[in-house]
């Protein structure tokens, strides 16, 4: 299993600290300058970086390169969020939108496990809501995530 996600802070950085944490393999694109609203993504993080800054850009390639989107958010999704799922749509891309005001995190463990399985997904882009924009997106979407991947450990 591969994770990829733009870099952003919230739920896609939380994607890629958790799989560095755990040691799989991670990545995705970013925005040329590492562009993210705390400043430019730390270099810790190993993402390619694109010639262009416009974040749209950048979500569209990493929808792309993976072979589906988890949409990690609370409440209706927004911004680049909604703008994540219109373009897995467009392409046609498996998708998963998990909502965390309405689902618990041992419930989405259970619902991004049956997406993988069903889509036989080994490159999975993380999205969702910015720091700035979700108070706690960081350490919920941690959560989930550990829960699932700690589920695939055992199955």
């Amino acid at each position: 299993m591969k994770i990829i996600s733009g870099g952003q802070t919230g739920v896609d950085r939380a994607a890629l600290d958790v799989a560095l944490d755990l040691k799989l393999p991670c990545g995705g694109a970013c925005p040329a300058g590492r562009l993210a609203e705390d400043g430019p993504i730390p270099q810790r993080y190993p993402l390619v970086e694109l010639e262009q800054s416009d974040y749209r850009v950048r979500t569209r390639r990493n929808v792309k390169d993976a072979h589906g989107t988890l949409i990690v958010h609370r409440g209706n999704l927004t911004g680049g969020s909604l703008l994540t799922r219109q373009i897995c749509e467009r392409l046609k891309r498996p998708h998963l939108c998990i909502d965390l005001a309405q689902t618990s995190p041992e419930e989405g463990a259970v619902e991004i496990a049956e997406f993988v399985e069903g889509h036989f997904i080994a490159i999975l882009n993380v999205a969702g809501p910015r720091a700035s924009t979700w108070r706690g997106a960081a350490e919920a979407t941690a959560r989930l995530l550990r829960l699932w991947l700690k589920s695939r450990d055992h199955s």
